[in-house]
């Protein structure tokens, strides 16, 4: 049981470490109850310059009652976003000075998607918040005063916290998010795999920001793709619904392809009010594919894609270290599958083009060609029940395949499908459609337990970089070509593969070990990880697939 002390003493109780060495924090760790919270000190950091401090702060239940305002899980999650974000808010600019990560007082919330995260918890025995603040130091020497300073302020704000928040931001909040689940869910039943909001707006400040951009051009979608779904809060939302099966996007550059494709991206996730993108629906096991030079793959079965190579190599458990262009979209395109995603993103800018089509020309030509382009493999796709979504520029075969043509000019869709098929029916490419010689299907893998064994001597290293890699044991995981849009989620990965370690046994595919860890994962059970954010199954696995010490077996049937 922690210690249990009252939080009126806490400001004394700091004065009186005032010199000491910095260890002597460590006595704050515990409890400090309050009539109307309790602030509890998870993790007390031992230096100044170590990973600053883990507090939570708990809420009686008799305070909880304009929380409870949400209909379904997904409404509760947006509850929980919600108070994390206004407890960021608060506390923006708090703060003490000192050495090293002294005085830092950070809650972290990093993107404008709705997350579940390890930094809340709201349950019957009350609220749960979690942030981080950098206990107060000269050296190594403690600054009592001034963390009592500091946490009269953060003891001033947590108060205030619940009786100040606005209940109505809150349940807008909680609705879009619900509203947002309910349109996911519906999607298939009306034959789409994606859902773009009259009004949207779709660019970013830049590459690197996730803020709308300032006097960007509204989104209107055309009047042959308008679709209305009624929902449970927002009632009629009216805009683009993008069909099942092979929709290709076109246009000349910089008129809104990608843009319109990154949307479709990031809209696996709910995001907030006022984010542009909120009505932005994609189907829920969406990924997005790309060539990645360079990566490894493991024991893929790759004949659907790549086949009959010289001197007899067999491609039905390819492994390799370094993977050229096509070999690595042909991977990523067959792992995709075999994770369970029923819609592709590709772009044409960021695959390899000899994956993506061969013309007639190079069929007249090469004879001995060891790659079946993914355009003989469309019928493929829609047989499984997998839409694919293309941006292209300047491959031009695609369209007598597309199921929906949609034209961006000045960042504004038109549905020019019908179009499209006059071009083809005029313009004939001459390439032939043979039968490809080894069937579309996903094949399982199932990993082994080392792969995911991040021991380095006696020492476990584990540790996130930003958004594109991961410190795993003696390995830097490459995640660039993946779509994770905070760090909370990178570090997440780093526990989640601890417990795919767990559970792989070298019989269990892959995409089973994904969905059984997070369906059982807690994020707020990792009290020592307040940043940590939630992700997909099919995350997980893509991810696990970037692992170059993975190991797998083929599963049978």
């Amino acid at each position: 049981m922690p210690s249990v002390s009252c939080l009126d003493d806490l400001p004394v109780f700091l004065q009186a470490l005032e010199g000491r060495p910095y260890p002597a924090y460590k006595d704050l760790k515990g409890v400090w109850r309050g009539e109307d919270l309790d602030l509890r000190f998870v993790y007390v950091q031992g230096d100044p310059f170590a990973t600053p401090s883990v507090l939570e702060v708990r809420y009686p239940p008799r305070l909880l009652e304009p929380l409870w305002v949400h209909t379904r899980p997904e409404g509760k999650v947006a509850v929980e976003d919600f108070l994390l974000r206004a407890l960021r808010a608060r506390l923006r600019g708090l703060g003490a000075g000192g050495s090293g990560r002294s005085g830092e007082v950070r809650v972290e919330v990093e993107s404008p998607k709705v997350l579940k995260r390890a930094g809340a918890h709201l349950a019957p025995e009350g609220l749960f918040l979690r942030f981080r603040v950098g206990l107060p130091a000269a050296g190594r020497r403690i600054l009592g005063k001034e963390a009592e300073r500091l946490f009269r302020a953060l003891v001033g704000h947590l108060r205030g916290l619940l009786p100040e928040l606005d209940r109505a931001a809150l349940l807008r909040h909680v609705r879009q998010a619900e509203d947002f689940a309910f349109l996911q869910e519906r999607l298939p039943e009306r034959g789409l795999v994606a859902f773009v909001g009259e009004g949207a707006i779709l660019p970013r400040e830049s590459g690197v920001s996730q803020r709308p951009l300032r006097g960007a051009v509204p989104f209107q979608s055309p009047p042959a793709l308008r679709v209305a779904f009624r929902v449970p809060h927002a009632g009629e939302v009216v805009g683009m619904g993008i069909p099942q099966g092979l929709t290709l996007i076109t246009g000349g550059g910089f008129h809104g392809k990608t843009t319109l494709l990154e949307a479709l991206v990031h809209g696996v996730f709910p995001h907030v009010p006022g984010d542009g993108r909120e009505w932005v629906v994609t189907e829920a096991t969406a990924q997005r594919v790309q060539s990645e030079d360079g990566r490894s793959v493991r024991g893929v079965d790759l004949r659907p894609f790549v086949h009959d190579l010289p001197r007899g190599q067999d491609t039905s458990f390819f492994s390799t270290e370094d993977a050229s262009g096509s070999t690595s979209l042909a991977a990523g395109i067959l792992e995709a599958l075999e994770l369970g995603a029923r819609l592709l993103l590709l772009d044409e800018d960021t695959s390899a083009t000899n994956l993506l089509v061969r013309d007639a020309r190079m069929q007249a030509l090469v004879r001995r060609e060891t790659l079946t382009p993914l355009i003989d493999r469309v019928g493929d796709l829609r047989a499984l029940g997998v839409s694919l979504v293309l941006v292209v520029g300047g491959v031009g075969d695609y369209l007598e395949l597309a199921d929906t043509v949609i034209l961006m000019e000045e960042y504004r869709p038109q549905e020019v499908t019908a179009e499209a098929r006059r071009v083809a029916a005029a313009r004939p490419t001459g390439r032939t459609y043979g039968e490809p010689r080894y069937p579309l299907r996903p094949v399982d893998r199932a990993p082994l337990p080392q792969s995911f064994d991040p021991s380095r001597g006696r020492k476990a290293r584990v540790k996130g970089r930003g958004l594109r890699e991961l410190l795993y044991g003696e390995e830097v995981v490459d995640l660039s070509a993946l779509d994770l849009f905070e760090g909370g989620q990178v570090r997440a990965l780093g526990g989640l593969f601890r417990r795919l370690q767990g559970l792989a046994d070298g019989r269990k595919p892959l995409r089973l070990l994904a969905e059984e860890v997070l369906r059982g994962e807690d994020l707020f059970a990792l009290e020592e990880a307040p940043e940590l954010a939630g992700l997909r199954p099919l995350d997980l696995g893509a991810a696990a697939n970037r692992l170059r010490a993975l190991e797998v077996r083929q599963v049978e049937g």
